[in-house]
């Protein structure tokens, strides 16, 4: 990580990519903090758009009540693909500056996170990121904002689902969000019982499912569920269940999650997660740290230079697919 000595005055805090429920708590721990310690925050709004276009808000202690419950962001949040222009960067760090801010926190996920390194590496504009991503693949932290709440919000439904299933003795595909991760399907597939997952780190052919189901049947299952991330095509699970009717005949009903699984009110774990971060990524500022990522690991807070976050994804571990399959017989 890099070092500046500038004193904190005022900081600015956005959010960028994706949103994620616990965001909102993310901004509340880094608004209060700064301000307990006597700076000023400046929210800016739309992520890069906001610091390209000037769109800034000043945030207080009561601006930020009664928003830790909430889900989404409520400084906004978006993609910006013009902030892969030099001189478009370099007129938002101008932005930032004519703004009065010293320092900034990003709170989103790897993409946003190249943003804020190139901040520092072209311009030295000091920016402590926070992972908000429902989809976990955050290299550096045990967990990222808002996975969770994804994990319980599609288990919920799959519950839900597997009433159905048991009712009418039917297969279900059950698709989640991870474009390329495949953590929330894991997590849901293990909690709800799935019989298969298909996730981009541990391939599974439809004729390996096939062979899961027929065993699953040869001792008395009449229903069973698959899961599968959505990877670069959302809508792959009904591509999966052709080819599952094709192979064996089976009618796979499908059911596609798809964005309800990023709205909704943070679990607790969510939230305190969120809380600690935002905090933290204050407090890293106050001691001089930038150019990296507050994160968790094994229950502690820690702080992770950019250039072993961005690029380095992690993946399921194979022993988590190995327990769903393990538990799935």
């Amino acid at each position: 990580m890099r070092h500046f000595k500038t004193e904190l005055k005022k900081i600015g805090v956005y959010t960028s990519g994706g949103d994620a429920p616990g965001m909102n708590a993310a901004i509340r721990a880094v608004v209060r903090t700064a301000i307990t310690h006597n700076i000023e925050v400046t929210g800016i709004l739309q992520g890069y758009c906001g610091l390209i276009e000037k769109e800034f808000m000043p945030l207080d202690l009561r601006s930020m009540a009664n928003i830790i419950q909430r889900g989404g962001t409520m400084l906004k949040t978006g993609r910006a693909p013009e902030f892969h222009k030099a001189e478009v960067r370099a007129k938002a760090v101008a932005n930032a500056r004519a703004e009065g801010l010293d320092a900034m926190v990003c709170i989103g996920g790897d993409g946003s996170f190249t943003g804020a390194h190139l901040l520092w590496k072209e311009h030295q504009f000091p920016v402590i990121g926070v992972p908000g991503t429902i989809d976990n693949d955050i290299a550096g932290t045990d967990s990222t904002i808002g996975f969770d709440t994804a994990v319980n919000i599609a288990l919920e439904a799959i519950d839900r689902i597997r009433d159905t299933a048991a009712s009418h003795d039917r297969l279900f595909i059950v698709e989640v969000m991870g474009r390329d991760s495949g953590f929330i399907a894991t997590d849901v597939g293990i909690a709800g019982g799935a019989e298969e997952i298909f996730i981009p780190e541990n391939p599974v052919t439809p004729d390996q499912a096939i062979e899961r189901i027929k065993a699953g049947m040869s001792r008395g299952k009449k229903s069973s569920i698959l899961i599968a991330a959505e990877g670069h095509k959302p809508g792959r699970a009904y591509d999966l269940a052709e080819q599952i009717r094709k192979k064996a005949g089976f009618d796979a009903k499908v059911c596609i999650l798809g964005h309800v699984q990023r709205g909704g009110s943070p679990t607790a774990a969510d939230r305190i997660l969120a809380s600690r971060l935002g905090s933290a990524a204050v407090e890293a500022l106050r001691q001089g740290q930038c150019d990296a990522m507050v994160g968790v690991y094994q229950g502690n807070v820690v702080t992770v230079p950019f250039d072993n976050v961005i690029g380095h994804k992690k993946h399921v571990k194979d022993e988590l697919v190995q327990l769903l399959r393990t538990l799935s017989v």
